[in-house]
């Protein structure tokens, strides 16, 4: 990677802006490309992904070759925290708990006998009392004598004739409720779909009009009476008139099967047409203010520049990333209304090439996870159907974003179990490709050797220790005020040593670091700074004498100071110079520098630019002073962003390894990132890496959390208390022998005894509502399976999500 000029000075100052040269920009636009496990050709999008449940969905990212003006359009519905929003479906909404399949089918059968033992008394006339309610609201020179005296006339055949078709039906809609033949109907036929469902409401319809020709069902007689007492029995002497109402009737008979076989939709499948939408309103054609036509340029009346950005989506010369990009840029621009007209016109001249990346870069060179750059989320897995997770998310898209970032995260699970490829990557591609579109900075930290990402897809590689590297790490983080970089040093070098105060070890550094500054006009190099923190003669006498000759009179005090206190009980320059030691190797000679030639990356750069960078640690040999360096790094970090002003850019801290790293003042610190627009992403074998002081206000200051399957009982009941309970319903079923009194009886549960080999027994059902633990340590320790996490989502603004067992796929 060119390294703009910069090779041998081993960096750059916060001012400028690290990394390649900017090159014109390419006539093509770069395609986003594809997963690094590439789909076999005619694979479909279903088929690339089988383990993802549901319904096909659209590709979760554009492919090669893939409109991006689909992509655009697609919808991505706000949801709960962590849920993948593009091409959302919500789920069917959840049934209740079910009767059985053979419970249902004798329910139904015996609902069926039942109404035909009923109607079989009804017609032969063994229900008493059956013609009262009919004589009531009738005439009574209509029927014969008696409760039981059928029809004396004509019209009171046919009044019995429709009296019966009512009870009829009244009869069969009573069977259908009560032996729940719809549950039926849907299980066994719907829920096969099509072509079964039309052919068996077909057979259905087919066997139905038989039994109403046949007069087995009470249909046709019923009808032609009422069609006759409305316009007069003339009307049965035109046969045209009869074959009409008998159309009318196989008509009326043959509706409900249609609609329930769905035969229209079939028909209009089979045909190749889109059936109408339930409620009647066809599907909307996209507006000319969709997505894809960029409406925010129109409504600010850049018609132009949206006309070619259009142009650019449409022929495919624009990449998802130089969409999120011109979206932020414009986004920007309207907060500065002095920049709109630029940006239009390099717009106008570029075309999707304009508000590039400091870079000149417009993707990462390959993506190893699936990314949905307009809203920043990284699909990581996906909820696992699982009792312990809610309805509404088993089997839907678990994604991270700035906005559940921005609570920091921490990641726990044994080596092996995931961490870095699953979790770590996924996260750090997506803030890449979020740099690229100017909206973040990364800075991912790992050991040598770590797949964080191919070295092009970084601004700033430091390779700590490395010959080659060419950069460098500042190690007083770009500042000029002698306190502020003693009380960050200090907490890299011991804030780990319980038995040391941070704040008198930043007192000893900041009696140093002051007048050697005065003195030189930069901070001491790693054997400088040791030399002092020893407390050589030679070099305090050299820094007396540099103070006296200049005038620096206050300094002078400062170090007078020092000397006082050195050799003291419990004073903490030896320890610091141990430490120091670590870094005062041969294998960092070179690296570390502060004098006029260098310049040091300073992590305040990732403040003011879109940068992505990569710190790359010597963990062989010298593991001790990685740990320092990362304790070092998130120590800078902290302190870096919580001071600057303009939080723009999402800045985000990503720890391959927090072994060792995390003290009191950064856990203040992380505590404190939700509120500067930043966040940190922490990763650890084992919670006992951190001081045992720290692990309840280390999980409280994080809002997103991570229990990898492996975790040893001790982590598991960690986070099963900083989870919280939750209320659960609990039933407990209590058997109790039933004694009989009566011979009889003592007779039957003696011979069900004998049968069954069991004594006859009554439950008795206790339902309660107890708080419970949402996952308890046990669960966590053995119950998540290889592969899986429990994760804990928060943002930002507060929402949050309970614990979910989530199966990895990043």
């Amino acid at each position: 990677m060119d390294d703009d000029g910069t090779r041998g000075a081993r960096g750059s100052s916060a001012d400028r802006v690290p990394g390649p040269a900017v090159p014109p920009p390419p006539t093509t636009p770069p395609r986003v490309p594809a997963p690094a496990a590439g789909p076999r050709p005619g694979a479909t999008p279903v088929e690339q992904h089988p383990t993802r449940p549901g319904p096909a969905s659209p590709a979760e990212q554009p492919v090669p070759g893939a409109p991006v003006d689909a992509w655009l359009r697609t919808p991505r519905p706000p949801q709960e925290p962590g849920v993948w929003r593009y091409g959302y479906t919500p789920p069917p909404p959840e049934e209740p708990e079910g009767v059985s399949n053979r419970s249902l089918l004798v329910g139904a059968l015996i609902s069926l006998l039942s109404a035909l033992l009923l109607w079989s008394l009804w017609r032969n006339g063994y229900l008493p009392y059956r013609l009262v309610p009919l004589k009531l609201f009738t005439p009574g020179e209509w029927w014969n004598p008696g409760t039981s005296g059928g029809p004396r006339t004509i019209e009171g055949s046919d009044a019995l004739t429709v009296y019966e078709a009512i009870l009829f039906g009244l009869l069969a809609y009573g069977c259908g409720r009560i032996g729940n033949f719809s549950e039926l109907f849907r299980r066994h036929v719907a829920d096969r779909g099509q072509p079964f469902l039309a052919l068996a409401a077909a057979a259905a319809a087919g066997l139905t009009q038989l039994l109403v020709w046949k007069e087995a069902l009470p249909v046709v007689r019923p009808v032609l009476v009422l069609v006759a007492s409305v316009a007069g029995g003339e009307i049965y002497q035109s046969q045209t008139v009869v074959n009409v109402i008998y159309a009318v009737i196989a008509a009326a008979v043959l509706y409900p099967f249609a609609r329930l076989g769905c035969w229209r939709e079939l028909i209009a499948a089979r045909r190749g047409t889109a059936a109408p939408a339930p409620d009647g309103t066809a599907a909307a054609p996209a507006a000319a203010t969709s997505a894809d036509q960029w409406p925010e340029l129109r409504t600010a009346g850049w018609t132009d520049a949206a006309d070619t950005l259009t142009a650019e989506v449409r022929t495919g010369r624009m990449s998802d990333v130089d969409v999120a990009r011109l979206r932020h840029a414009w986004a920007l621009a309207t907060r500065r209304p002095d920049r709109l007209a630029p940006l239009a016109e390099a717009v106008l001249r570029t075309g999707g090439a304009a508000a590039l990346h400091p870079s000149g870069h417009r993707d990462l060179p390959r993506r190893g996870a699936r990314h949905d750059v307009l809203t920043g989320q990284v699909r990581i897995g996906r909820c696992a159907d699982d009792p312990h997770n809610p309805y509404v998310r088993r089997g839907t898209g678990l994604a991270l974003e700035p906005a559940l970032l921005g609570t920091s995260l921490l990641a726990v699970g044994p080596p092996g179990a995931g961490k870095t490829a699953r979790l770590i990557r996924p996260v750090v591609e997506a803030l890449a490709l979020r740099a690229l579109a100017g909206q973040a900075a990364v800075l991912a930290v790992g050991g040598a050797g770590a797949p964080l990402g191919p070295d092009d897809a970084f601004d700033v590689v430091v390779r700590l220790g490395h010959p080659g590297s060419a950069h460098d790490i500042d190690l007083y983080g770009g500042t000029t005020d002698p306190d502020e970089a003693a009380a960050v040093l200090a907490e890299g070098l011991v804030g780990d040593v319980g038995s040391l105060d941070s704040r008198r070890a930043a007192t000893v550094l900041a009696q140093l670091l002051g007048p050697y500054r005065a003195a030189h006009g930069h901070f001491p190099s790693v054997p400088e700074l040791r030399e002092l923190l020893d407390g050589t003669p030679a070099a305090l006498a050299g820094l007396r004498a540099s103070l006296e000759a200049a005038g620096h009179h206050a300094m002078l005090r400062e170090l007078d100071a020092r000397s006082r206190q050195a050799g003291g009980p419990g004073d903490p320059a030896p320890a610091l110079a141990d430490r120091v030691a670590l870094l005062d190797r041969p294998a960092f000679t070179g690296f570390f520098a502060t004098g006029p030639d260098a310049r040091p990356f300073s992590l305040r750069a990732l403040g003011q630019h879109p940068l992505r960078v990569r710190v790359d640690l010597p963990e062989r040999g010298h593991a001790e002073a990685s740990r320092l360096l990362t304790r070092l790094l998130l120590a800078q970090f902290t302190a870096i962003t919580a001071a600057r002003t303009d939080t723009t850019l999402f800045a985000c801290l990503v720890l391959d390894d927090a072994t060792h790293a995390v003290t009191a003042e950064t856990v203040r610190g992380i505590r404190r990132l939700r509120s500067v627009n930043a966040g940190a992403v922490l990763a650890l074998r084992t919670v006992d890496d951190v001081p045992e002081t720290l692990h309840t206000p280390l999980l409280g200051a994080v809002g997103c959390t991570a229990a990898f399957s492996g975790i040893t009982t001790w982590d598991g009941k960690r986070f099963a208390e900083a989870w919280g309970k939750e209320w659960v319903e609990t039933r407990e079923v209590a058997q109790h022998t039933v004694f009989a009194d009566q011979p009889f009886t003592r007779a039957l549960h003696a011979l069900r005894k004998l049968v069954t080999g069991k004594a006859v027994t009554t439950d008795a059902v206790t339902v309660r509502q107890v708080e419970r633990e949402r996952w308890s340590a046990s669960e966590l320790a053995y119950a998540v399976p290889a592969g899986h996490a429990v994760i804990r989502l928060a943002t930002v603004e507060g929402e949050h999500a309970p614990p979910l067992l989530v199966h990895l796929d990043g």
